[in-house]
């Protein structure tokens, strides 16, 4: 259902989904919320939110070739209000995927390369000193003001995020935890909505610092961009030879991305959905009762409570944007790889017998389906 849908067919649709899992399944809130502020209700937002993301899907189309399920991933990660880490290798569109989601939200846009000499006030910004004109009382000539840096802006490449030292890293995921920034003694709050998505070269080793295992942990998804398929690669031929400029017409307004965004915690979601989150999550953990073999062998430590929280917000989010009037078992078992590889601690035994992540979460899917 798209944006012209009206809300008596979008309400009839949503009470005939809720007496099919009344009937069924419990619902973990089923207090009904208040609408927020501005007079349109959840089953107008809901509506809104399926039409909007089909429309984003397609003004990002005008640029990128493909890549449906990283778009997919992206609007999820951005109607969760989370951060996100796209890895690929060079040439896959990542920054133009960025740039081009800001551009169809009519967000500011701003890119940081990083690079092993990049420091902290090249990303936050920095007190400089300003001359002050006309004014004669001594003293006061001079006044500090703070200069922002590129961070100060709604959607935010952290290109190549591996390749800068930990101190800098720690000032772009501190923003990202808290949304402000202190320089000094003043606490300068970041734009709203503010969220990051960083880039990772999975190839590159030298000259690169891993992010920890705690900071990978505060990114909402890990995106994998895979290559093209051979028709999408000679439409991608085509496209950048001719000289052709993509037009993207924005789709959305900021004030509509932050309605979606306090739209989706309000979201209902299934015992059932909940239940399956946690017991996804626990079973990566070696020590945990029911963890399948592959956990045992090859994982050092698994998902803490962020990964359980992932998977809930996530799914609700993936409901949300097609037009779903709960999440249910699908939408947490749809989002389990992007929602919690790299909150895996693999050994090197895995390494060895070249195991990755996603090889260990398909074994506990398996079993946790038993």
């Amino acid at each position: 259902m798209g944006i012209q849908t009206s809300v008596y067919h979008f309400s009839r649709r949503i009470e005939t989904r809720a007496r099919n899992f009344a009937k069924t399944r419990s619902v973990a809130e089923p207090v009904p919320i208040a609408p927020p502020a501005g007079g349109s209700s959840d089953i107008e937002l809901l509506s809104k939110a399926a039409g909007a993301a089909r429309d984003l899907r397609q003004a990002i189309a005008e640029a990128v070739v493909g890549q449906t399920d990283v778009v997919d991933s992206m609007l999820i990660t951005l109607a969760a209000r989370g951060h996100a880490l796209l890895v690929g290798v060079p040439g896959l569109a990542k920054t133009l995927l960025v740039a081009s989601l800001a551009q169809a939200l009519d967000l500011s846009f701003g890119r940081v390369q990083f690079t092993p000499d990049l420091l902290p006030a090249d990303i936050t910004g920095t007190d400089v000193l300003h001359e002050l004109e006309g004014d004669n009382s001594p003293g006061q000539k001079r006044r500090l003001r703070f200069l922002p840096g590129p961070i100060f802006a709604n959607l935010i490449l952290a290109d190549e995020i591996n390749r800068t030292p930990p101190k800098t890293q720690a000032a772009l995921l501190q923003a990202m935890q808290e949304r402000k920034v202190t320089i000094g003694t003043t606490t300068h709050a970041l734009p709203d909505p503010f969220q990051v998505f960083a880039t990772r070269n999975p190839i590159e080793q030298e000259g690169t610092y891993p992010l920890p295992e705690a900071q990978l942990d505060r990114f909402l998804l890990e995106i994998h961009v895979d290559y093209p398929s051979e028709k999408e690669e000679r439409e991608v031929a085509y496209r950048t030879t001719s000289g052709k400029v993509p037009l993207i017409s924005p789709v959305m307004r900021a004030a509509e991305v932050r309605a979606l965004q306090a739209l989706v915690p309000r979201m209902p979601v299934t015992d059932e959905a909940v239940s399956l989150a946690v017991r996804l999550a626990r079973c990566t953990r070696p020590m945990e009762k029911g963890a399948p073999r592959e956990v045992a062998e090859y994982v050092r430590f698994g998902a803490g409570p962020r990964g359980s929280q992932a998977l809930v917000l996530t799914g609700k989010a993936r409901a949300a944007l097609r037009g779903e009037a709960a999440a249910d078992v699908d939408d947490i078992r749809a989002m389990l790889l992007p929602a919690l590889r790299h909150r895996l601690v693999l050994g090197y035994r895995a390494e060895a017998d070249r195991v990755g992540a996603e090889d260990v979460l398909l074994a506990v899917k398996r079993a946790v389906d038993r």
